[in-house]
């Protein structure tokens, strides 16, 4: 063949190749904007640095073409309405803890946690690995949403308080902020629940609105300021042994993205989960510290606190269950899972860790 011919011939088969692919290329990386409200202010650059993150990784991972503009709490929508914008489209997506929508129905609790619950580990391996991300999604699919992990606070503090609680009587008509199902139980032991946003609660306990404050531990803690309005510092936090932070988009969006896009936001929450128990992991530990060192009493719970909860809690769960189809699916299973992680985690985990602590205390 002459040369001259092949060189054009060949030429014309690139092009043509090329003109097929690019289509083929551009159809499969569309060009998409969303927006992500969070229930959280830019101060904690945890909870909110997990969006920041996400859009961060998306973007990367698609060269520009899926783009995830982040809104602290009150930006587009206030911090407890994030559940509602989503699924009525005023957002694509957020990040929240589906434990703040209980009012709505009590099984919104699991996909979070119960109080005297799972820690981190377990959590996640019930939702893994156990079936209980399959019941999240089919039952935020009745809220035209769709549901994926994405962060976690791992287990927290039991809170701020103005007065010592010596006994189970020093709780009657404390007002407290506290969210979800541990509102509940807290309730039942004498405690005026209050649920507030985060960037809501230092004002109110600042006033003396409220008499004591829970949110998360020393690394949120020590940003939002409690410290310097309310000196007794409490653990353990027995409502969240974890709190799983959700991502939530509305699924109809979901359903609108290419399978590679999908692929990517999963990934993207499976990252940002890990990342933010790092952090948590990281931080708390030295905020602790700080927290003690400007002045902040450290307090465990008494045990009739602790016990008086932890029936109240079963109390209230079996209650849910018998009147309520949606909480019995979840407990049913998250019951004999719960079981047998304390099993295990009580042969291997446990004893470890204890030493561990043991030693830790008498080394110089």
């Amino acid at each position: 063949m002459d040369r001259r011919k092949f060189v054009k011939t060949a030429g014309a088969g690139v092009a043509a190749s090329a003109a097929i692919a690019a289509p083929a290329i551009a159809q499969s990386q569309p060009k998409i904007s969303w927006r992500l409200t969070s229930s959280y202010p830019k101060s904690l650059d945890t909870l909110f640095g997990i969006s920041t993150q996400l859009a961060k990784r998306v973007a990367e991972a698609t060269d520009g073409n899926f783009q995830i503009q982040v809104f602290s709490a009150g930006e587009i929508v206030p911090a407890l309405n994030a559940l509602d914008s989503v699924q009525n489209g005023t957002v694509e997506c957020s990040h929240t803890l589906s434990s703040f929508y209980i009012g709505k129905d009590p099984a919104f609790a699991f996909e979070t946690t119960l109080p005297f619950g799972m820690n981190m580990r377990q959590q996640n391996a019930w939702l893994y690995a156990g079936g209980g991300l399959e019941l999240c999604r089919n039952f935020m699919k009745t809220y035209n949403c769709y549901t994926i992990p994405s962060g976690n606070t791992g287990a927290q503090m039991g809170g701020w308080y103005r007065k010592e609680i010596k006994s189970l009587e020093d709780l009657k008509g404390l007002k407290m902020r506290i969210a979800g199902l541990g509102g509940t139980i807290m309730a039942r032991l004498g405690v005026i629940p209050q649920q507030l946003a985060g960037g809501d609660i230092y004002p109110a306990l600042e006033r003396g609105t409220l008499d004591a404050v829970e949110f998360s531990g020393p690394f949120d803690d020590e940003k939002l300021g409690f410290q310097r309005v309310a000196k007794y510092y409490y653990y353990p936090g027995f409502w969240e042994g974890c709190a799983n932070v959700s991502f939530i988009v509305n699924l109809d969006k979901w359903n609108g993205l290419p399978a590679s896009y999908r692929a990517i936001l999963e990934a993207a929450c499976a990252e940002a989960n890990t990342l933010c128990m790092a952090k948590y992991d990281n931080g708390n530990p030295d905020a602790l510290v700080r927290l003690i060192q400007s002045g902040a009493e450290l307090r465990g719970f008494p045990q009739d606190v602790m016990r008086a909860a932890f029936k109240e809690a079963q109390e209230v769960y079996a209650d849910f269950a018998a009147k309520n189809p949606n909480f019995k699916t979840f407990y049913d299973s998250w019951l004999p899972y719960w079981k047998k992680e304390q099993l295990w985690f009580r042969i291997a985990e446990l004893p470890f860790d204890a030493f561990n602590a043991q030693m830790v205390g008498q080394m110089r």
